[in-house]
């Protein structure tokens, strides 16, 4: 999930203190989820999702290739 959010700050010229400041989820929560410490819970991905105009499914897409 935390790919899909670089992914996200980098498209959107946005640092993570940006989006915890706008959002208000703590910068230690998405540290947390960089380090795998924790994983998001619904509630914030549904803040992330909305911030940045995409759906919740978008951080549960995988996307990787698969090669037959």
């Amino acid at each position: 999930m935390y790919k899909k959010f670089a992914e996200l700050l980098a498209k959107h010229h946005k640092t993570a203190y940006q989006v915890a400041k706008d959002t208000g989820i703590a910068q230690s929560v998405l540290s947390d989820w960089k380090t795998g410490r924790s994983k998001p819970k619904a509630d914030k991905l549904k803040i992330l999702a909305e911030y940045f105009g995409v759906t919740i499914d978008y951080f549960y897409e995988d996307t990787t290739v698969s090669v037959q």
